[in-house]
């Protein structure tokens, strides 16, 4: 099984793995702070904490990326969606990008046999649940946005259990093989130790 789970990992886009969450009622609270989650605009200050620490994990995620999308200007902008994106949802932004591994290969348009769409592979239920009628999940920031939304709620009623939440997320809980692949393309292929600044300068 290990081998299976590093070799499909390692296969980038034929290693999509998307399969669908699935409906469950929501109390009206619930369902209104997941609306005001989605909904709410994306604000012109960056997630990272310093612009050195942008230029780091930036490059090194550009690099691990080129293969599978080589304009640099949407790689960029990706990244930095995703890092924004799984920073305020409160995920490890190396984690979102196991995930899109896993569900879609790094392809915008993917749709799976149920219906999942984009780079995350959200239901369009989600939509009508606690989105906007005009939002298309094949956009990269809606698609990232609903992605991180719905999993940290996952995360949540899970009470911080990663295995059962991303079960969920796949909408194959209880199974092992959809929540092992992700964590392991988050470790083997995203992986991300910060730099240090003094081992740089060779002191």
């Amino acid at each position: 099984m290990r081998r299976l789970i590093t070799a499909l990992c390692l296969c980038g886009a034929s290693a999509a793995f998307a399969g669908a969450q699935k409906y469950e009622p929501l109390s009206a609270s619930v369902q209104a702070a997941l609306h005001k989650a989605v909904s709410d605009s994306r604000p012109t200050v960056s997630s990272f904490k310093t612009p050195m620490e942008a230029a780091d994990w930036l490059g090194e995620m550009s690099r691990r990326l080129e293969k599978r999308i080589p304009n640099r200007e949407y790689r960029i902008d990706l990244l930095r969606s995703v890092h924004y994106e799984a920073t305020r949802a409160g995920l490890d932004p190396q984690l979102v990008l196991g995930l899109m591994q896993v569900e879609s290969g790094f392809r915008k348009y993917a749709v799976s046999s149920a219906g999942a769409r984009g780079y995350m592979q959200v239901m369009p239920f989600w939509v009508k649940v606690i989105g906007r009628p005009d939002d298309s999940l094949f956009d990269l920031r809606t698609s990232l946005r609903y992605g991180c939304t719905i999993l940290r709620h996952y995360l949540d009623i899970e009470r911080g259990d990663l295995f059962r939440a991303l079960g969920r997320y796949n909408g194959s809980l209880g199974k092992p093989e959809y929540p092992n692949m992700v964590r392991a393309a988050w470790q083997n292929q995203w992986g991300y130790d910060k730099p240090s600044r003094l081992a740089q300068s060779g002191l």
